[in-house]
């Protein structure tokens, strides 16, 4: 059994087969999941599990670049919540953020029901 730091197996197995470049989008309840992407549905209720929960969990284990939002979080909650994690932000708008996660290697999905509580995790090296 794992000491700590993500339990859910699926995701974790996830994570470990990432690499450089690979886009993680970790979505709210609403956020269109994208065919043929591989989804991670951790969604239980609407606020459970909360977006910065998983944002925190997922910053734990994995490394991240940079983070892609839409433009619409600027100023709102999930705006916040990246801008307390991430030096750099990407920011575009909602409809190219829901196009970019056609090309995600993993979408994972939260119970968060905040509006624009979305956002693309570009993953980095350790080196």
């Amino acid at each position: 059994m794992k000491r700590g730091g993500i339990l859910n197996a699926e995701l974790s197995g996830a994570i470990a087969r990432l690499g450089h470049t690979d886009l993680v989008l970790l979505a709210d309840c609403g956020m269109p999941i994208p065919r043929g992407v591989p989804v991670i549905d951790l969604a239980l209720v609407h606020g459970v599990p909360r977006f910065e929960q998983v944002l925190d969990a997922l910053l734990g284990e994995l490394v991240v670049q940079h983070a892609i939002a839409a433009d619409e979080a600027q100023g709102a909650p999930a705006g916040a919540w990246l801008a307390d994690r991430f030096d750099e932000i990407e920011y575009i708008s909602h409809e190219e953020l829901k196009d970019l996660s056609a090309s995600a290697k993993l979408f994972i999905r939260t119970g968060e029901a905040t509006p624009f509580a979305n956002a693309a995790l570009v993953c980095g090296v350790s080196f």
